[in-house]
């Protein structure tokens, strides 16, 4: 049997869910492609396998639950023959992409083929038989790190933080790359050493790939380090981007840089030395190219700050500036200044393709950014913008619009009510100063124009979540930490807002989207204006990250039909957790993760407060089958 069926067998039987040295950046890329270019195929999506899952069914029955992926690439009529063993468990070929098998045991095995004009095609590679296991999670061990000690004599332990998945080695499944944490990282507004950040690349039966050692000058915490894990040049194989600096090292045990430097200060900040920007292999972890990090922080005080707060906020995201091809786009700030650089790695080497700079934009631009920014064709022209929190920048690099009303935490677009054309951007802002009556808004992503908004009662609103929780109105409904409950329309439904906003997930077989909440899961009830438990993670030792932003360390479309899994850590920090549903569904959709908007939202997941991803369609009670954003697999 070959590694990749041996590791997917590996992954199935427990869940069941299943070049060195420093290079220079070239100049500033030339002219983008035409429209016409750019669309012809559509946009570039990974060529992934069908994702097999198999988990004890939900009920006292027993048996066993199934589902896989259908793609975007697939034919409209595509359907698929189930078999456990040689035994064809379907009378008719299936158009669903789920199904429980009532005979099915823990031990059974189970492959799916393709099904064309009523002939079944000849199986995959990837389409490998599975089995169910006892319990409802996949289990992928971890190579914990060693305890260590700063420069100042304080031990410190690491913890599993973000993580983000990417086919690494072009097989069509994911590999997960993980960001390991110490317990002494600080917030930018805190001083201290902290130690140094680590990430690691893993196969689904657990097998280390590689480890990245970020060194002693990237220093530990929520927004200093984002990384951007995917297929960059469209050769089938991701790479991983993210900032380094003197004596970063990467899987091969090269180092970037000058290793014998150290750079920080006595309160533990690291404001001198360069600062780079590294592509790795994602096969290998191997540093392939470096460029001098733009912005460069220049002076300090020009951020905010004078001792290092501000001028330390970076996010990173994916985007098809082009309508056809991934960019990287790193930013730096965004209290005052902000700064964004779009990055382009083809055929060996690293461009810049533009910088937006908000002392160039203008005043309209500063403060207007959030902890995270979002990725979406807001205009309909098939390129990316930059949905930077109250500003939003063209996919050419020049600001499209800013609302003016401020920084914020929360931010989330998709197209949450289905009456408009277009989609809507739903934002929580921070400071009264700013937002005004607009402390919760929601405004046209093409535009601006803000559609309608309710009182921040002159509060940091910290907290807001968009979904669709409740059938009885269109489209989602929204909320934050503070007001009510609010339809996509702009309907005030309830003077009181629902307790849980930090994520969503598609969980059960309706089109409701689920609370996602520390480690629970829980389906809105509007009769009794109540969260109904789903799953408690911490009934399998499950543990959240991140604080009271008590978010997965990742969610999404990973495997299985188009609702999404949810990978936890376990307690002692030496497993992923990964949960997906038991549930069966009678919506047939194509795996979300080949709608582009949603699947560079997940990419980017892990900047600074991560928020959950969303389509570019309307994804909910009452939708209309969603049209299919043009895209082609290398």
């Amino acid at each position: 049997m070959n590694r990749l069926n041996t590791g997917l067998l590996q992954f199935a039987g427990c869940l069941a869910l299943l070049g060195h040295g420093l290079a220079i950046a070239a100049p500033q890329a030339t002219a983008l492609e035409s429209a016409t270019v750019a669309t012809a195929r559509g946009k570039q999506v990974e060529r992934l396998d069908r994702g097999l899952i198999a988990v004890p069914a939900a009920g006292a029955a027993g048996g066993v639950f199934l589902s896989w992926r259908l793609l975007a690439t697939d034919a409209a009529d595509l359907a698929f023959n189930l078999y456990r063993g040689a035994k064809l468990l379907n009378a008719e070929p299936l158009t669903l992409s789920n199904y429980v098998d009532p005979q099915g045991r823990a031990d059974s095995r189970y492959s799916v083929r393709a099904v064309v004009g009523g002939l079944e095609q000849a199986p995959k590679p990837s389409e490998f038989e599975v089995s169910s296991g006892s319990q409802p999670f996949k289990t992928i061990p971890l190579k914990k790190p060693a305890d260590g000690v700063t420069p100042d004599g304080q031990r410190f332990s690491y913890a599993v933080n973000d993580g983000s998945v990417a086919d690494l080695d072009g097989d069509g499944v994911y590999e997960f790359i993980i960001k390991w944490q110490p317990s002494n990282a600080k917030d930018n507004s805190q001083k201290g050493h902290t130690g140094a950040t680590l990430i690691d690349a893993y196969r689904l039966d657990g097998t280390l790939l590689w480890r990245i050692d970020l060194g002693p000058n990237i220093r530990a915490g929520a927004h200093y380090t984002s990384f951007l894990a995917y297929d960059f040049d469209g050769d089938g194989r991701a790479e991983l981007m993210l900032k380094t600096a003197d004596g970063s090292v990467d899987g091969l045990g090269a180092v970037i840089g000058d290793a014998k430097a150290d750079h920080r200060n006595a309160a533990g900040y690291v404001l001198a030395g360069p600062e780079f920007l590294t592509v790795f292999n994602g096969m290998t972890g191997a540093a392939m190219a470096s460029a001098g990090y733009l912005p460069a922080r220049g002076d300090v005080a020009a951020w905010g700050d004078g001792y290092g707060n501000r001028v330390d906020r970076f996010l990173a995201g994916v985007a098809y500036l082009d309508g056809a091809r991934p960019s990287a786009v790193f930013s730096r700030g965004y209290y005052t200044r902000a700064v964004l650089v779009a990055w382009d790695w083809r055929d060996g080497k690293l461009s810049r393709r533009w910088t937006f700079d908000s002392d160039i934009a203008g005043q309209e631009v500063k403060g207007q950014g959030a902890h995270w920014f979002s990725v979406a064709d807001v205009d309909g022209d098939t390129r990316d913008d930059i949905v930077f929190g109250a500003a939003t920048i063209g996919s050419d690099g020049k600001l499209i619009y800013s609302t003016g009303l401020g920084h914020g935490d929360a931010l989330h677009v998709s197209q949450f009510d289905p009456a408009r054309p277009g989609q809507q951007i739903f934002m929580v802002h921070e400071s009264p100063r700013s937002y005004g009556e607009h402390g919760l808004e929601m405004h046209d992503a093409a535009s601006g124009k803000i559609l309608w908004s309710m009182s921040g009662e002159g509060t940091d609103v910290g907290r807001g979540i968009c979904m669709d929780i409740d059938p009885a109105h269109a489209g989602a409904e929204c909320w934050g930490s503070v007001g009510g409950l609010m339809s996509a329309g702009g309907k005030l439904i309830s003077e009181q807002h629902p307790k849980r906003f930090n994520f969503a997930v598609w969980w059960d077989g309706d089109l409701l989207r689920e609370s996602l909440d520390g480690v629970s899961i829980d389906k809105w009830n509007p009769a009794q204006f109540a969260f109904e438990r789903l799953l408690n993670g911490a009934d399998f030792g499950a543990g959240s990250i991140n604080g009271t932003k008590a978010n997965p360390v990742l969610s999404g479309d990973l495997f299985g039909d188009w609702r999404e899994e949810v990978v936890w850590r376990n307690a002692d920090n030496t497993a992923l957790l990964i949960f997906s549903t038991n549930l069966p569904t009678p919506h047939r959709l194509s795996s979300l993760m080949h709608d582009p908007q949603y699947r560079v939202q997940v990419a980017s997941q892990n900047a600074a407060y991560n928020q959950p991803p969303h389509p570019s369609f309307h994804l909910g009670v009452g939708m209309s089958q969603p049209q299919q954003v043009p895209v082609y697999a290398p």
